[in-house]
């Protein structure tokens, strides 16, 4: 069986966890709030698929004081009017960033986002993509385990 990625080179795991903290501080910094920053983590990990990290990031979201009726309703953003304009910003900017190469369309919702965030709050959403999607590579890669947690989000034996 193979071993996680982290538990093979941890000096590597431990250089990535302190980029994805300077990362976020410099989102935070940027005028992103944290509910913003677990958008973007949530709705790349349900796009690459990445069970460990969305199972985290849901959590993390919550957490954050996102609602479960959005999360639930994450897949299917575009669909309804729940989001504020931010928040569909940074879900068009998870989505152009995670969904490469970018579109026309992809483009256009780019331009939009910059527009809504300003210039310092749309790079900063970009970069907070770039770095969830490496994260997601690097647990794919290594098949974290999701482990069975209850209804208070406590792990079950």
């Amino acid at each position: 069986m193979r071993q996680f990625l982290d538990e093979v080179m941890p000096e590597a795991w431990q250089a990535a966890q302190a980029y994805s903290a300077a990362i976020r501080d410099a989102a935070l910094a940027r005028g992103l709030g944290a509910q913003e920053v677990e958008f973007i983590k949530v709705r790349a990990s349900q796009l690459n698929r990445c069970v460990f990290c969305l199972d985290l990031h849901s959590r993390q979201a919550r957490q954050a004081g996102i609602v479960q009726q959005k999360l639930d309703l994450l897949p299917a953003w575009r669909e309804c009017d729940l989001y504020t304009d931010r928040e569909t910003a940074v879900l068009a900017v998870a989505e152009a960033g995670t969904l490469l190469p970018v579109t026309d369309d992809g483009q256009a919702d780019l331009d939009a986002a910059r527009a809504i965030l300003g210039e310092e709050g749309f790079v900063a959403a970009e970069w907070v993509t770039v770095t969830i999607n490496a994260f997601n590579r690097i647990s794919i890669l290594s098949k974290h385990p999701v482990r069975p947690r209850g209804a208070d989000g406590k792990m079950l034996r």
